[in-house]
């Protein structure tokens, strides 16, 4: 499925190609941080930018970087790097309609004051990084 989406401002407009529909939340520190809550991230094989010069790209890790709008500061994707890999955040998508949340990770940092609803897979962080082949 390909679909486009944009920041608030529109100075950074995406189409992503064989986007996931099944998406999850990730309630981790980092995550948290950067957009005021959990965020919720769709798998893309590709994506190609238009206003990619609005693009900041921040590393948030050795393997990871963080994609926002240098204009109007709408958080826009997670990159792996190694993978060569986008996961675009949902809220920039033109169409929420197609996604659902299939599952959450680092659950043991969700905060207290909200759940998801829905019964799907909740990992905590160690859970995670075992499944991914971390430590």
């Amino acid at each position: 499925m390909s679909m486009t989406g944009q920041c608030l401002c529109g100075a950074v407009s995406y189409t992503a190609e064989d986007v996931e529909t099944e998406v999850h939340s990730c309630h981790c520190g980092q995550c948290r941080r950067w957009s005021g809550a959990s965020i919720m991230a769709a798998g893309v094989s590709s994506v190609e930018f238009s206003g990619a010069e609005h693009i900041k790209r921040y590393d948030s890790s050795d393997w990871a970087q963080r994609g926002f709008c240098a204009e109007c500061g709408a958080n826009l994707f997670y990159y792996l790097k190694g993978a060569d890999s986008y996961h675009m955040w949902v809220g920039t998508f033109d169409d929420q309609t197609p996604f659902r949340l299939t599952g959450e990770i680092y659950i043991e940092n969700k905060p207290e004051g909200y759940n998801f609803a829905g019964d799907h897979p909740r990992m905590t962080g160690e859970e995670f990084m075992a499944s991914m082949g971390g430590s």
